[in-house]
């Protein structure tokens, strides 16, 4: 069978029949979209590459586990997830906050402007980063990804009212935390 017409299942039972190199495919097929989520969770490159590849490694070792194989995206965004949580957690714990650069200002932008709107994004990437892991996680998914609240319930492994209820909670921290900068 070619690679490239594998669905998810045929390519999670190719790996599983001792074919593991057809776990590649997988890798292909949801490396850029795991990437992207890690990026917006933990804010740095490195970071982000590490978590991934340490999800798919985590993901190919338990592969016999994933219950549904047509919905492996899923299963490895959710291992994903956690070890973004993680993460987060343990820079938390080591209390190591490392900030982004900001970006270059643009030259036809006024300085007044540029000042401020690189002011505010930077109090809410902190802000972010005081929120409980799972929350700030939500809200990603919810007002950075545009995702609906059943894909996110999905995801996460939770159901659509803990989801609503994680991405509400998050607003009302990141409110809380911005008004101090008021």
């Amino acid at each position: 069978m070619a690679h490239h017409t594998l669905t998810d299942a045929d390519a999670v039972a190719a790996v599983l029949a001792g074919r593991t190199e057809e776990y590649a495919v997988l890798v292909r097929r949801y490396q850029d979209v795991l990437y992207a989520h890690a990026v917006r969770m933990v804010e740095q490159t490195d970071d982000a590459a590490d978590l991934v590849q340490r999800a798919f490694v985590k993901g190919f070792e338990r592969l016999a586990r994933c219950r549904e194989p047509d919905r492996v995206g899923g299963w490895l965004f959710r291992i994903l997830a956690n070890e973004c949580r993680d993460h987060l957690r343990s820079a938390r714990r080591r209390d190591l906050s490392v900030h982004a650069l900001p970006s270059l200002p643009d030259p036809a932008a006024r300085p007044e402007a540029e000042a401020r709107d690189a002011e505010m994004r930077a109090r809410l990437q902190a802000a972010l980063a005081e929120l409980d892991p799972d929350q700030k996680e939500a809200f990603v998914l919810k007002h950075v990804d545009g995702r609906p609240y059943d894909e996110i319930s999905a995801l996460l492994g939770v159901s659509i009212s803990a989801a609503k209820m994680r991405v509400h909670r998050a607003r009302e921290g990141l409110q809380t935390i911005l008004e101090a900068y008021r």
